[in-house]
C-alpha cells in the first residue's frame, strides 16, 4: 500500500473517530429528562404498534384473546388462550399458548429494549429482545422486529395446532 493509500485510511479513522466523540458528546449533553421524553415517545410509539399487531392474531386463530400489558414488565401487549385436549394416557390435559411484546422501563442505562415471549400448548418456543441506546434508536429496526416476531410465532403456532 503507498503512503497516499495509508495516508486516506488515517484521515478517515480520524473523521470515524472525531464522529464517535462527537457522539458522545452530544449524549453526555442530553440531560436526564431529554432521555426519560425521548424513551417515553418511542415506547408510546412501539406500544401502539404492538398492540395492532397482536390484536390481529385474534382474527386467524379464533380463542386467542388480547390484553394490554401495563407492569413493572414494561408496556406493550399480549394474546394468549386456554385449550383442552386429551394426553396420551387419555387424561384430560390443559394447554396455554400465549405471546407478550413489551417495551421496558428506562433504566441508568438508557436503552430502549423489546422483549418477547411465546409459548405453545405449555412449551416455550422463545424468548426475544432487542435494545438500542436512545441516542442511536431507529424505530423502523423496532418495527420491523416486532412484525417478524408476531409473523414467526403465527407461523410456529399454525404448524404445531
Amino acid at each position: 500500500m503507498d503512503f497516499d493509500a495509508r495516508l486516506r485510511k488515517a484521515i478517515e479513522r480520524g473523521h470515524r473517530t472525531g464522529s464517535a466523540e462527537a457522539r458522545r458528546e452530544a449524549e453526555r449533553a442530553m440531560s436526564e429528562q431529554e432521555l426519560r421524553r425521548l424513551h417515553t415517545q418511542y415506547r408510546l410509539e412501539l406500544s401502539e404498534h404492538v398492540e395492532s399487531c397482536l390484536k390481529k392474531l385474534p382474527q386467524h386463530f379464533p380463542g386467542f384473546r388480547f390484553e394490554t400489558v401495563v407492569s413493572e414488565r414494561g408496556w406493550g401487549g399480549a394474546v394468549s388462550r386456554d385449550d383442552v385436549g386429551l394426553s396420551s394416557q387419555g387424561q384430560r390435559a390443559n394447554y396455554f399458548s400465549h405471546l407478550e411484546i413489551v417495551i421496558r422501563p428506562i433504566s441508568e442505562v438508557h436503552v430502549l429494549e423489546v422483549a418477547a415471549k411465546g409459548a405453545i400448548r405449555n412449551k416455550e418456543i422463545f424468548s426475544r429482545a432487542h435494545y438500542e441506546r436512545l441516542a442511536d434508536v431507529d424505530l423502523g429496526t423496532f418495527t420491523e422486529l416486532i412484525d417478524r416476531w408476531v409473523l414467526e410465532y403465527a407461523e410456529l403456532y399454525a404448524a404445531k395446532g
